[in-house]
């Protein structure tokens, strides 16, 4: 069963979020999703990934960041690039918080019957990596978390040539290689960044996490270096680390994605993630 549903945080820009599950009456362990940069909920073999989950028990929710790209009204793909745009570290925390607390609250969008919410963990894809170490910091409710080839920094590729460009000219432009968009990047995210470090420092706010944390990576990673899950291993050393001998940066997937059963890599993912959430029921 797939719930689809619209999530309103307190910026303001709703998004769009579905849940993958097998009702049965039963409460399950649940699984928040995020995905990272240019990514979507609907991205590649995502919805297999969420099918996957569900059929080993566990109500796996996927979402839009607010400001990815996609809309409400469409939410196929990026798009909306002045959203793009606008779109920060903070607001991505936001996001991840409003749709926890509506799982909390009196109309869920699964029923209450369904769900463990003394079991809500969370995986993050690459930028989204970086986004659920943060919030595991800051809302005690996550029981565990699992990053996919998660970046260990926000500010490390940002070069000082780059940056005064960047903020003299207030945007910088990104391509996206699959769609062939070049997407704005608006000098908003660095001052939201700084002037939010104490929430956004990952080096620093790993240290502060509590709960278990999972850091798988591809040492096929063609986009971030393997050395990014060792740092993160190393700022927290009670975490599990795992490299996936022959999985890239999106651990087999594509988009779009025809196949019918999940990347080799991918399922790999699955397992280690079940596994680990299992052992911090």
């Amino acid at each position: 069963m797939k719930v689809d549903f619209v999530v309103y945080p307190e910026h303001g820009r709703p998004f769009t979020a579905d849940a993958s599950y097998q009702p049965n009456g039963k409460a399950k362990p649940v699984v928040l999703f995020a995905h990272g940069f240019k990514g979507f909920k609907d991205w590649g073999h995502f919805n297999l990934l969420a099918k996957y989950f569900a059929e080993r028990g566990f109500v796996f929710l996927k979402f839009n960041f607010a400001y990815n790209g996609t809309t409400v009204e469409d939410h196929s793909d990026m798009h909306d690039m002045e959203a793009f745009g606008q779109n920060n570290f903070s607001m991505e925390l936001d996001d991840m918080q409003a749709l926890i607390d509506l799982l909390h609250s009196d109309n869920p969008p699964v029923q209450k019957k369904e769900l463990d919410l003394k079991r809500i963990y969370l995986i993050g894809h690459s930028r989204g990596g970086g986004a659920v170490i943060l919030k595991a910091a800051e809302e005690p409710r996550v029981k565990a978390v699992a990053t996919w080839a998660a970046v260990n920094d926000y500010d490390s590729r940002w070069d000082a040539l780059q940056m005064e460009q960047w903020k003299n000219d207030g945007v910088q432009y990104v391509l996206n290689g699959r769609t062939g968009q070049q997407m704005p990047l608006y000098y908003q995210i660095v001052e939201d960044y700084y002037q939010n470090k104490h929430r956004l420092d990952i080096p620093e706010v790993i240290k502060k996490v509590q709960q278990p944390l999972l850091l798988l990576h591809g040492e096929q990673d063609e986009t971030l270096p393997t050395q990014m899950a060792h740092d993160l291993k190393k700022w927290k050393p009670d975490a599990e680390l795992h490299l996936l001998p022959e999985a890239n940066h999106s651990f087999g997937g594509k988009h779009p994605f025809d196949a019918e059963v999940l990347p080799e890599a991918a399922r790999q993912a699955a397992e280690l993630s079940i596994t680990f959430f299992q052992k911090h029921a």
